[in-house]
Protein backbone atom coordinates (compact mmCIF):
# COMPACT_ATOMS: atom_id res chain seq x y z
CA UNK A 1 0.00 0.00 0.00
CA UNK A 2 1.25 3.45 -0.62
CA UNK A 3 2.17 6.03 1.85
CA UNK A 4 -1.05 7.32 4.42
CA UNK A 5 -2.07 10.95 2.98
CA UNK A 6 -3.98 13.57 4.94
CA UNK A 7 -7.97 13.63 4.15
CA UNK A 8 -7.34 17.53 3.19
CA UNK A 9 -4.77 15.89 0.36
CA UNK A 10 -7.25 13.07 -0.05
CA UNK A 11 -9.92 15.23 -1.32
CA UNK A 12 -7.52 17.79 -3.29
CA UNK A 13 -6.03 14.72 -5.36
CA UNK A 14 -9.46 13.32 -6.21
CA UNK A 15 -10.99 17.27 -7.05
CA UNK A 16 -7.70 16.68 -9.09
CA UNK A 17 -8.70 13.62 -11.01
CA UNK A 18 -11.65 14.59 -11.21
CA UNK A 19 -11.32 17.96 -13.19
CA UNK A 20 -8.83 16.41 -15.38
CA UNK A 21 -10.91 13.76 -16.81
CA UNK A 22 -13.60 15.84 -17.42
CA UNK A 23 -11.29 18.47 -18.93
CA UNK A 24 -9.50 15.92 -21.13
CA UNK A 25 -12.96 14.63 -22.44
CA UNK A 26 -14.14 17.97 -23.50
CA UNK A 27 -11.00 18.95 -25.21
CA UNK A 28 -10.54 15.16 -27.09
CA UNK A 29 -14.86 15.40 -28.38
CA UNK A 30 -13.71 18.31 -29.99
CA UNK A 31 -10.76 17.28 -31.84
CA UNK A 32 -12.28 13.86 -32.91
CA UNK A 33 -15.39 15.89 -33.98
CA UNK A 34 -13.32 17.85 -36.37
CA UNK A 35 -11.18 14.86 -37.01
CA UNK A 36 -14.57 12.34 -37.90
CA UNK A 37 -15.85 15.53 -40.04
CA UNK A 38 -12.99 15.51 -42.60
CA UNK A 39 -12.08 12.02 -42.63
CA UNK A 40 -15.80 9.92 -42.15
CA UNK A 41 -13.62 7.28 -40.46
CA UNK A 42 -15.97 4.78 -38.69
CA UNK A 43 -12.70 4.50 -36.15
CA UNK A 44 -12.48 8.09 -35.66
CA UNK A 45 -16.27 7.86 -35.03
CA UNK A 46 -15.94 4.54 -32.25
CA UNK A 47 -13.35 7.08 -30.69
CA UNK A 48 -15.50 9.75 -30.41
CA UNK A 49 -18.29 8.04 -29.13
CA UNK A 50 -16.14 6.50 -26.86
CA UNK A 51 -15.05 9.92 -25.73
CA UNK A 52 -18.21 11.39 -25.48
CA UNK A 53 -19.20 8.59 -22.85
CA UNK A 54 -16.22 9.48 -21.13
CA UNK A 55 -17.45 12.96 -20.70
CA UNK A 56 -20.89 12.19 -19.53
CA UNK A 57 -18.86 8.75 -17.09
CA UNK A 58 -16.78 12.01 -15.83
CA UNK A 59 -19.35 14.23 -14.97
CA UNK A 60 -21.00 11.34 -12.99
CA UNK A 61 -17.62 10.98 -11.38
CA UNK A 62 -17.02 14.76 -11.13
CA UNK A 63 -20.63 14.79 -9.09
CA UNK A 64 -20.09 11.27 -7.21
CA UNK A 65 -16.66 11.75 -5.52
CA UNK A 66 -17.98 15.35 -4.22
CA UNK A 67 -20.73 13.76 -2.55
CA UNK A 68 -18.43 10.95 -1.82
CA UNK A 69 -16.32 13.26 0.00
CA UNK A 70 -18.85 14.82 2.56
CA UNK A 71 -18.65 13.49 6.00
CA UNK A 72 -20.92 11.41 7.67
CA UNK A 73 -23.89 12.71 9.39
CA UNK A 74 -27.50 11.55 11.30
CA UNK A 75 -28.60 9.60 8.26
CA UNK A 76 -25.40 8.47 7.05
CA UNK A 77 -23.55 7.28 9.96
CA UNK A 78 -21.07 5.13 7.64
CA UNK A 79 -20.14 8.31 5.01
CA UNK A 80 -21.32 8.12 1.77
CA UNK A 81 -18.48 6.39 -0.02
CA UNK A 82 -21.13 3.98 -1.61
CA UNK A 83 -21.39 7.34 -3.91
CA UNK A 84 -18.60 6.31 -5.71
CA UNK A 85 -19.47 2.26 -6.92
CA UNK A 86 -22.58 3.90 -7.84
CA UNK A 87 -20.53 5.54 -10.11
CA UNK A 88 -18.80 2.75 -11.54
CA UNK A 89 -21.98 1.42 -12.12
CA UNK A 90 -23.01 4.44 -14.37
CA UNK A 91 -19.89 4.51 -16.09
CA UNK A 92 -20.11 1.00 -16.94
CA UNK A 93 -23.76 1.56 -18.26
CA UNK A 94 -22.12 4.56 -20.18
CA UNK A 95 -19.76 2.10 -21.72
CA UNK A 96 -22.14 -0.48 -22.28
CA UNK A 97 -24.18 1.68 -24.35
CA UNK A 98 -21.45 3.06 -26.81
CA UNK A 99 -19.99 -0.42 -27.31
CA UNK A 100 -22.97 -1.61 -28.75
CA UNK A 101 -23.64 1.94 -30.64
CA UNK A 102 -20.26 0.87 -32.35
CA UNK A 103 -21.03 -2.38 -33.39
CA UNK A 104 -23.87 -1.45 -35.39
CA UNK A 105 -22.14 1.24 -36.61
CA UNK A 106 -18.81 -0.78 -37.83
CA UNK A 107 -21.24 -3.73 -39.69
CA UNK A 108 -23.06 -0.96 -41.65
CA UNK A 109 -20.06 0.27 -43.06
CA UNK A 110 -18.52 -3.24 -43.60
CA UNK A 111 -21.86 -3.59 -45.96
CA UNK A 112 -21.02 -0.61 -47.74
CA UNK A 113 -17.11 0.48 -47.10
CA UNK A 114 -15.99 3.85 -47.91
CA UNK A 115 -12.81 5.58 -48.57
CA UNK A 116 -10.92 7.80 -45.41
CA UNK A 117 -10.51 11.27 -46.43
CA UNK A 118 -8.00 13.58 -44.76
CA UNK A 119 -5.42 11.12 -43.62
CA UNK A 120 -3.30 13.28 -42.27
CA UNK A 121 -5.67 15.39 -39.91
CA UNK A 122 -7.37 12.21 -38.51
CA UNK A 123 -3.69 10.89 -37.80
CA UNK A 124 -2.63 14.19 -35.98
CA UNK A 125 -5.74 13.96 -33.62
CA UNK A 126 -5.40 10.32 -32.73
CA UNK A 127 -1.87 11.08 -32.23
CA UNK A 128 -3.03 14.42 -30.15
CA UNK A 129 -5.50 11.88 -28.28
CA UNK A 130 -3.18 8.77 -27.42
CA UNK A 131 -0.74 12.04 -25.99
CA UNK A 132 -3.49 13.36 -24.03
CA UNK A 133 -5.04 10.36 -22.18
CA UNK A 134 -1.37 8.68 -21.36
CA UNK A 135 -1.22 12.40 -19.69
CA UNK A 136 -4.38 11.85 -17.70
CA UNK A 137 -3.61 8.15 -16.90
CA UNK A 138 -0.50 9.50 -14.98
CA UNK A 139 -2.29 11.77 -12.83
CA UNK A 140 -5.26 9.01 -12.15
CA UNK A 141 -2.96 6.24 -11.21
CA UNK A 142 -1.10 8.88 -8.66
CA UNK A 143 -4.61 9.64 -7.42
CA UNK A 144 -5.25 5.32 -7.23
CA UNK A 145 -1.86 5.00 -5.12
CA UNK A 146 -2.87 7.80 -2.30
CA UNK A 147 -6.83 7.27 -2.53
CA UNK A 148 -7.87 3.74 -3.14
CA UNK A 149 -10.83 5.73 -4.85
CA UNK A 150 -13.30 3.35 -6.80
CA UNK A 151 -14.43 5.94 -8.88
CA UNK A 152 -11.37 7.00 -9.92
CA UNK A 153 -9.95 3.24 -10.57
CA UNK A 154 -13.22 2.32 -12.75
CA UNK A 155 -12.38 6.02 -14.58
CA UNK A 156 -9.09 5.26 -15.59
CA UNK A 157 -9.81 1.61 -16.80
CA UNK A 158 -12.19 3.18 -19.20
CA UNK A 159 -9.39 5.62 -19.99
CA UNK A 160 -7.10 3.14 -20.78
CA UNK A 161 -9.92 1.23 -22.92
CA UNK A 162 -9.23 4.70 -24.83
CA UNK A 163 -5.63 4.25 -24.88
CA UNK A 164 -5.93 1.01 -26.84
CA UNK A 165 -8.43 2.57 -28.77
CA UNK A 166 -7.06 5.33 -30.49
CA UNK A 167 -3.70 2.97 -30.87
CA UNK A 168 -5.66 0.61 -32.89
CA UNK A 169 -7.61 3.59 -34.70
CA UNK A 170 -4.02 4.89 -35.82
CA UNK A 171 -3.28 1.34 -36.72
CA UNK A 172 -6.56 1.65 -39.16
CA UNK A 173 -5.87 4.63 -40.47
CA UNK A 174 -2.19 3.58 -41.52
CA UNK A 175 -3.33 0.57 -43.23
CA UNK A 176 -6.72 2.29 -44.52
CA UNK A 177 -4.17 4.08 -46.90
CA UNK A 178 -2.73 0.98 -47.94
CA UNK A 179 -6.28 -0.09 -49.77
CA UNK A 180 -7.40 -2.52 -46.61
CA UNK A 181 -10.76 -0.30 -45.99
CA UNK A 182 -11.74 -3.41 -44.36
CA UNK A 183 -9.25 -2.68 -41.58
CA UNK A 184 -11.64 0.04 -40.17
CA UNK A 185 -14.64 -1.11 -39.27
CA UNK A 186 -12.96 -4.41 -38.67
CA UNK A 187 -10.68 -2.20 -35.59
CA UNK A 188 -14.12 -0.92 -34.45
CA UNK A 189 -15.73 -4.01 -33.80
CA UNK A 190 -12.36 -5.00 -31.72
CA UNK A 191 -12.50 -1.70 -29.89
CA UNK A 192 -16.17 -2.27 -29.40
CA UNK A 193 -16.09 -5.52 -27.92
CA UNK A 194 -12.88 -4.56 -25.77
CA UNK A 195 -15.52 -1.78 -24.82
CA UNK A 196 -17.94 -4.19 -23.34
CA UNK A 197 -15.34 -6.41 -21.70
CA UNK A 198 -14.28 -3.01 -19.73
CA UNK A 199 -17.91 -2.21 -19.09
CA UNK A 200 -18.57 -5.82 -17.47
CA UNK A 201 -15.31 -5.22 -15.29
CA UNK A 202 -16.15 -1.79 -14.00
CA UNK A 203 -19.74 -3.27 -13.32
CA UNK A 204 -18.41 -6.27 -11.57
CA UNK A 205 -16.17 -3.85 -9.34
CA UNK A 206 -19.19 -1.71 -8.08
CA UNK A 207 -21.60 -4.73 -7.48
CA UNK A 208 -18.89 -6.22 -5.55
CA UNK A 209 -18.42 -3.17 -3.15
CA UNK A 210 -22.33 -2.33 -3.37
CA UNK A 211 -23.13 -5.80 -2.04
CA UNK A 212 -20.15 -5.59 0.64
CA UNK A 213 -17.82 -8.24 -0.81
CA UNK A 214 -14.97 -9.51 1.71
CA UNK A 215 -11.44 -7.50 0.87
CA UNK A 216 -8.86 -9.54 -0.76
CA UNK A 217 -7.80 -12.07 0.36
CA UNK A 218 -4.19 -10.51 0.85
CA UNK A 219 -5.61 -7.81 2.91
CA UNK A 220 -7.62 -9.86 5.34
CA UNK A 221 -4.50 -12.28 5.75
CA UNK A 222 -2.20 -8.77 6.77
CA UNK A 223 -5.27 -8.24 9.68
CA UNK A 224 -4.80 -11.75 10.70
CA UNK A 225 -1.15 -11.43 10.78
CA UNK A 226 -1.36 -8.43 12.70
CA UNK A 227 -3.68 -9.58 15.25
CA UNK A 228 -2.01 -12.52 15.69
CA UNK A 229 1.66 -10.45 16.18
CA UNK A 230 0.59 -9.24 19.55
CA UNK A 231 1.66 -11.30 22.36
CA UNK A 232 -1.33 -10.57 24.45
CA UNK A 233 -3.89 -11.95 21.92
CA UNK A 234 -4.98 -15.56 22.08
CA UNK A 235 -6.84 -16.03 18.84
CA UNK A 236 -9.48 -14.33 16.68
CA UNK A 237 -12.40 -14.90 14.85
CA UNK A 238 -15.53 -13.61 13.27
CA UNK A 239 -13.41 -11.32 10.95
CA UNK A 240 -15.50 -9.14 8.58
CA UNK A 241 -14.49 -6.74 6.11
CA UNK A 242 -16.53 -4.86 3.33
CA UNK A 243 -15.12 -1.17 1.23
CA UNK A 244 -17.51 1.42 0.96
CA UNK A 245 -15.66 3.94 -0.63
CA UNK A 246 -12.23 4.88 -0.03
CA UNK A 247 -12.79 3.56 3.64
CA UNK A 248 -12.46 -0.33 4.32
CA UNK A 249 -14.58 -1.48 7.48
CA UNK A 250 -12.72 -3.92 9.56
CA UNK A 251 -14.83 -6.33 12.29
CA UNK A 252 -13.18 -8.87 13.88
CA UNK A 253 -13.41 -10.58 17.94
CA UNK A 254 -10.30 -10.41 19.56
CA UNK A 255 -9.45 -13.15 22.17
CA UNK A 256 -7.94 -12.97 25.23
CA UNK A 257 -7.25 -14.47 28.76
CA UNK A 258 -10.66 -14.68 31.32
CA UNK A 259 -9.00 -12.82 34.32
CA UNK A 260 -7.50 -10.25 32.16
CA UNK A 261 -8.53 -6.42 33.67
CA UNK A 262 -10.96 -4.65 31.68
CA UNK A 263 -8.42 -1.37 31.05
CA UNK A 264 -5.73 -3.99 30.03
CA UNK A 265 -8.06 -6.06 27.32
CA UNK A 266 -9.39 -2.47 26.33
CA UNK A 267 -5.36 -1.22 25.96
CA UNK A 268 -4.72 -4.57 23.73
CA UNK A 269 -7.54 -3.55 21.50
CA UNK A 270 -6.21 -0.07 20.94
CA UNK A 271 -2.59 -1.29 19.89
CA UNK A 272 -3.97 -4.12 17.47
CA UNK A 273 -6.54 -1.58 15.93
CA UNK A 274 -3.40 1.35 15.95
CA UNK A 275 -1.30 -1.34 14.17
CA UNK A 276 -4.37 -2.54 11.53
CA UNK A 277 -4.52 1.36 10.64
CA UNK A 278 -0.82 1.92 10.38
CA UNK A 279 -1.13 -1.00 7.31
CA UNK A 280 -4.26 0.21 6.11
CA UNK A 281 -4.75 4.12 7.04
CA UNK A 282 -7.92 4.43 5.66
CA UNK A 283 -9.52 1.64 7.59
CA UNK A 284 -12.33 2.05 10.21
CA UNK A 285 -11.89 -0.55 12.28
CA UNK A 286 -14.31 -2.21 15.27
CA UNK A 287 -13.10 -4.62 17.71
CA UNK A 288 -15.04 -7.21 20.25
CA UNK A 289 -13.35 -8.61 23.22
CA UNK A 290 -13.56 -12.00 24.49
CA UNK A 291 -12.47 -14.20 27.10
CA UNK A 292 -10.98 -17.36 25.18
CA UNK A 293 -12.48 -19.68 27.29
CA UNK A 294 -16.03 -18.64 26.06
CA UNK A 295 -15.36 -19.32 22.56
CA UNK A 296 -17.13 -22.30 21.57
CA UNK A 297 -15.73 -23.37 17.81
CA UNK A 298 -18.86 -25.46 16.81
CA UNK A 299 -21.06 -22.81 17.04
CA UNK A 300 -18.79 -20.71 14.90
CA UNK A 301 -18.98 -22.96 11.49
CA UNK A 302 -17.86 -20.06 9.17
CA UNK A 303 -15.16 -18.90 11.49
CA UNK A 304 -11.86 -17.62 10.10
CA UNK A 305 -10.38 -18.55 13.73
CA UNK A 306 -6.12 -18.01 14.10
CA UNK A 307 -4.35 -19.31 16.84
CA UNK A 308 -0.66 -17.64 18.26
Amino acid sequence: MSDPVSKTESERLLKLATRASVTTAIILIIAKLVAYWQTDSVGILASLVDSLMDAGASIINLLAVGYALAPPDAEHRYGHGKAESLAGLAQATFIAGSGLFLILEAIQRLITPQPIEAFGIGLGVMAFSVFATLILIAIQRHVINKTHSAAIRADALHYKTDLLTNTAIIAALLLSQLGWLGTDPLFALAIAAYILYSSWKIASEAFNDLLDHELSDNTRQQIIEITKGHPDVRGMHDLRTRLSGRTEFIQLHLELDDEIPLIEAHDIADQVEAKIIKTIPTADVVIHLDPVSAVDLKTLPLLKRTDP
